[in-house]
């Protein structure tokens, strides 16, 4: 009888398949680094958020162009205690200067003092504003001739609301200072107009301008 031929391999069931040979980045990485590899992955599966439209620009500094003016107490040259509420009803321009006394502050100051009467045909009010003291305001004033009332903010409190108590650069030197600016109060007390880091030739002929187009 003829004996039948058997298969020398054995048959030990369905073969397991083949693992990629190359090891994903996750099944290599070991404690915090395979948490960090995780996180991320969690992130950029997040969807990014979508970009906000590019609105207008907000003013440099604690006001913009229509809004309300802040409100102020503080004394004059005269040591005379000026309120904003007092000044309700007409406009009044608020410029700011760095220090009594030097030249392009000087210059300023007589800018509107000789158009001070054209600022009055329009009942504008002028007011000057530094951190100098009453005293030196006085002496100032009365050095030149100022017919119109300057403030005293030694605290910088009227300069931070309105934004213009900032870093300067002179010279390579960095330093806070006021940033000469002028602003336009309306008679409902809206800043109406603003100018900021004013180079004196020709800012009063401009601000009388301003003050005149709001009659």
């Amino acid at each position: 009888m003829a004996t039948r031929k058997t298969s020398s391999r054995l048959f030990s069931g369905p073969q397991p398949r083949k693992r990629n040979s190359k090891p994903l980045a996750e099944d290599t990485a070991k404690g915090p680094a395979k948490k960090t590899a995780v996180a991320k992955a969690k992130v950029a599966d997040k969807k990014a958020p979508a970009k906000k439209a590019a609105g207008k620009p907000a003013a440099k500094g604690g006001v913009e162009v229509g809004s309300r003016a802040p409100s102020f107490t503080l004394k004059d040259q005269a040591g005379k205690t000026i309120e904003s509420a007092s000044l309700a009803g007409a406009p009044y321009v608020l410029y700011f200067y760095p220090k009594d006394d030097t030249t392009g502050c000087t210059k300023e100051a007589c800018g509107f003092r000789d158009s001070f009467k054209g600022f009055g045909k329009s009942k504008a009010r002028i007011l000057g504003v530094s951190p100098d003291s009453e005293a030196s305001h006085e002496r100032f004033a009365k050095k030149y001739g100022l017919p119109f009332t300057l403030l005293s903010d030694p605290d910088k409190t009227l300069a931070n609301a309105y934004g213009v108590w900032a870093k300067k650069l002179n010279y390579g030197r960095e330093y806070m200072g006021i940033l000469r600016s002028t602003f336009v109060v309306d008679a409902k007390g809206n800043v109406a107009k603003a100018y900021r880091g004013v180079r004196v030739d020709g800012h009063v002929a401009a601000v009388l301008e301003a003050v005149q187009s709001l009659a």
